[in-house]
């Protein structure tokens, strides 16, 4: 993949691309068909990419505040919140968006075109190794502030209501994201990065970054660009068959990944974005 589609699904329904040959994996549980027109990548910038094909009166799918206990989903796979907070992000950004969303998402295609993402990465991988990077990407990004609010604030909406803001179990369910092991029977899919490699993580990398250096909501998206990254080693690490439920990767093989990307700022996750794929882990 030379670049990748725009975030959140392809513009054609397609199956995954052709995998190396490697030995057979175990799997924890069946196939499951993905709904035509599954997302490319969850949410990232991409979050809003999606909503080219959905009408623009479709309804608003806030995401309430949840209880301490969810119900159970019979045949549901993994984490019981993580599950939660993937699906309302889906909800929120792909399925059931607001108004205000729709809107922004046009917006973005407005000045930038329908490729607007991989324009936004593009433009990030020229000048993030330049003396001036700050300051042109933050004057590349400053005319879509607004759009950039609107979804920093539906997407950190999403993610309070179903965990408190620094709450150690999102390692888990960023863990759990990259493995492939979260079946949704509400979607009848996984939760699960796409593509080969999974390009929503850079480029939800770089659109924190742009919301880092217009300080939209800067602070927040700073303590959550290292678990992007994480997420994202887990999944190249797992190398997941996106068709089936996943068997989870060694305890102690997801703790050493924890333990080398969790403690870095958003500047090194810079460097650690550039290789490909994204991003390296050096033992």
């Amino acid at each position: 993949m030379t670049a990748p589609q725009p975030p959140h699904r392809p513009q054609t329904e397609r199956r995954p691309e052709p995998r190396p040959e490697r030995e057979p994996r175990a799997q924890a549980g069946p196939a499951y068909g993905r709904p035509p027109g599954r997302r490319h990548v969850l949410l990232a910038s991409g979050a809003l990419a999606a909503v080219a094909a959905v009408p623009a009166a479709a309804s608003s799918a806030a995401a309430a505040p949840v209880g301490p206990e969810l119900p159970d989903i019979p045949g549901m796979s993994g984490d019981r919140r993580a599950n939660e907070l993937w699906y309302l992000l889906d909800q929120a950004t792909l399925y059931e968006p607001s108004q205000e969303f729709t809107d922004a998402y046009h917006a973005l295609v407005a000045h930038y075109g329908p490729g607007w993402d991989n324009i936004l990465l593009g433009t990030w991988r020229r000048l993030v190794t330049t003396p001036t990077y700050r300051r042109e990407f933050t004057d590349f990004v400053a005319p879509v502030r607004g759009p950039l609010e609107v979804m920093s604030r539906v997407q950190l909406g999403v993610f309070d209501a179903v965990y408190h803001p620094a709450n150690p179990r999102l390692v888990r369910a960023f863990a759990e994201f990259g493995q492939g092991v979260l079946y949704d029977p509400r979607t009848g899919a996984l939760h699960v990065m796409t593509g080969t490699p999974p390009g929503g993580y850079p480029v939800w990398h770089v659109v924190m970054r742009a919301m880092t250096f217009l300080d939209v909501d800067r602070h927040r998206w700073e303590r959550l660009a290292p678990l992007n990254a994480f997420a994202c080693a887990v999944h190249l690490t797992a190398d997941p068959d996106l068709e089936h439920v996943n068997q989870p990767l060694p305890r102690r093989t997801v703790r050493r990944l924890a333990a080398h990307w969790l403690s870095r700022d958003i500047t090194r996750l810079d460097e650690d974005f550039q290789s490909f794929p994204y991003p390296q882990q050096q033992d």
